[in-house]
């Protein structure tokens, strides 16, 4: 069986796998550490449902297209249609807050940027989205104030909180189905702070939501 949104307790979210959708550059700290500059409104990007895969299973990373880097992001899990959507009807859609892993490959997404190419090969490749089972909304008290952190091989890597995110949550939600209408089922990746980096096959990885979610997964 392919992957199922699921919440902490094991029951299912009884929402089919949807698209992703991706913000680019939402933490300043991250822009800087790769030398980009800072986006005047949402980048936004999708990875289609062929992309997740369960986080607290052992994921692949790819071996022939050079460094595959990760990025800890904060997943919202919508729950129903939204299009051209109010801030009060975001709010309204979220079902579920979680992890997820957006996986890059940095060299090959490198090589396309040069060339002025999508780089859609370099993020939404198969398996590129890891998601953790969620927690239901009303667990979180704040949106903008939840704590990620990854630890790789038992060293932290990154350590964010959604405070410092350059697009808000309910806003960035509105903003997004503007141009996407957002199906029950699809995922929301919220951005990624600083300390990414390369992840190999045998590494061993614990992803952290404050102190709802721990996923102890590995790379294969």
């Amino acid at each position: 069986m392919g992957y199922q949104h699921r919440y902490q307790d094991g029951s299912s979210a009884g929402l089919p796998t949807g698209k992703v959708i991706c913000v680019g550059r939402n933490y300043a700290d991250h822009a800087a550490e790769l030398n980009n500059p800072i986006p005047t409104e949402p980048m936004l990007f999708i990875k289609p449902s062929t992309c997740v895969v369960d986080m607290a299973e052992p994921f692949k990373v790819p071996q022939d297209h050079g460094e595959v880097h990760f990025e800890t992001e904060m997943a919202i899990l919508i729950g129903k249609q939204l299009t051209h959507a109010s801030e009060a009807e975001a709010a309204a859609a979220i079902v579920g807050v979680g992890l997820g892993l957006d996986l890059t490959l940095r060299e090959l997404q490198g090589r396309l940027k040069e060339k002025g190419h999508p780089w859609e090969k370099s993020k939404a490749f198969d398996g590129s989205c890891p998601l953790s089972a969620f927690v239901t909304a009303d667990q979180i008290t704040d949106l903008q104030d939840v704590e990620i952190r990854l630890f790789v091989n038992d060293e932290l890597r990154q350590q964010g909180n959604s405070a410092l995110m350059l697009n808000r949550v309910l806003p960035l939600i509105s903003h997004t189905s503007e141009f996407f209408t957002l199906e029950p089922g699809d995922v929301i990746l919220t951005g990624t702070p600083a300390g990414v980096g390369p992840v190999k096959a045998g590494d061993q990885l614990q992803v952290e939501l404050a102190d709802l979610i721990a996923i102890s997964t590995e790379a294969i």
